[in-house]
């Protein structure tokens, strides 16, 4: 069986995640209360429909209390956010993302409950500071307690070494996830370069200067890793 999601609020990013989430396969019904983002969404989703996502009653009819999620992804109305926010809490929908866009909506949030939010600016502002600091760096989610997730191209250094060579996690405390690796086939008649992920890495795994590492760790290790190795 899909999972199933709602998304609240069609503004660039609530279309997006619920693009997204529908690409992946899931099971998704987006809602906004302006007519013309539900007509431009309504082919790649599950279910659209245009509501007004405050009213108690067209929410509960809705049936969101039987999906996996509910998204508020509403941008410039907090009084709406919060308030649809709440009647999703009192319908039983067992899993709210909220999104917010200060700390004091976050500090509101928190105080009804909510543990989950995201602040579309802040993590915009993070990974465009990590490409400013680190230019190779293609990919970058931060995670709780200054971890991250980053996609970086092979620093010069190690290129060409194992991954037991190199000691990751002994030298410099950081885990490979993956390899992204370019390889030449015919695509149409014509051979290109094509990306493939190559698992999981075992330690005589030789880094290549074009591959892209998937890395995980703490912000201050990943830093010291291409730091050295530039």
């Amino acid at each position: 069986m899909n999972d199933k999601f709602a998304v609240i609020g069609l503004g660039l990013l609530g279309t997006g995640i619920a693009r997204a989430l529908a690409n992946r396969g899931a099971e998704v019904l987006a809602i906004d209360n302006d007519n013309q983002k539900v007509e431009d969404i309504k082919e790649e989703v599950a279910h659209a429909v245009q509501m007004d996502s405050t009213d108690d009653r067209a929410l509960k009819a809705q049936n969101l209390q039987d999906m996996d999620a509910v998204v508020v992804a509403i941008g410039h109305n907090f009084e709406g956010l919060l308030l649809t926010t709440v009647l999703l809490n009192e319908i039983g929908v067992k899993r709210i993302i909220t999104r917010i866009s200060s700390k004091h909506q976050r500090m509101i949030l928190e105080k009804i409950g909510i543990t989950e939010m995201f602040s579309p600016d802040e993590e915009v502002g993070k990974t465009v500071a990590e490409k400013l600091i680190h230019p190779d760096v293609k990919s970058f989610l931060p995670l709780p307690d200054d971890y991250e997730i980053i996609e970086i191209k092979t620093p010069k250094r190690v290129a060409n070494k194992s991954i037991h060579e190199i000691s990751l996690r002994e030298r410099y405390n950081l885990n490979l996830i993956t390899i992204k690796r370019q390889f030449q086939e015919e695509v149409q008649g014509e051979m290109l370069p094509v990306e493939h992920i190559i698992g999981v890495p075992k330690s005589d795994t030789v880094l290549l200067a074009s591959d892209i590492i998937i890395l995980l760790g703490k912000s201050y290790d990943v830093d010291r890793f291409v730091e050295m190795n530039k």
